[in-house]
């Protein structure tokens, strides 16, 4: 049985669904610092990692989405470039934060899996 396939068959408690939840929204304000802590403490609750490491990967593709953006400042698309890198960061986490309340898996569509 694969660990996703686990994940969805064994029962999620509310502790596990809340601390993910606080970990897509800490992600909006404080980007990858939220999910790295997660990730490092909670290596118990295979749920909680599972998603901590999703919103780090995540954190760690906007980043450099906003690095690509500085550099292309130069050209003025990377004004635009900011703009929608922000908007899409803020709809995934939000999307994030509502699939994880609900206590279900959520894998965000594009994002470097750097972390495995």
């Amino acid at each position: 049985m694969s660990e996703e396939t686990s994940l969805q068959v064994e029962e999620i408690n509310q502790d596990s669904k809340n601390l993910a939840l606080l970990c897509w929204i800490g992600t909006i304000f404080f980007g990858f610092i939220p999910g790295l802590i997660l990730y490092l403490v909670k290596t118990d609750d295979s749920y909680v990692r599972e998603q901590a490491k999703e919103a780090l990967n995540f954190s760690i593709t906007v980043f450099i989405g906003y690095f690509i953006s500085s550099i292309l400042m130069f050209i003025a698309i990377g004004i635009l470039m900011v703009f929608v890198v922000w908007v899409v960061s803020l709809v995934f986490c939000i999307m994030g934060a509502i699939a994880t309340a609900k206590g279900d898996n959520f894998k965000v569509p594009f994002t470097l899996r750097l972390i495995k």
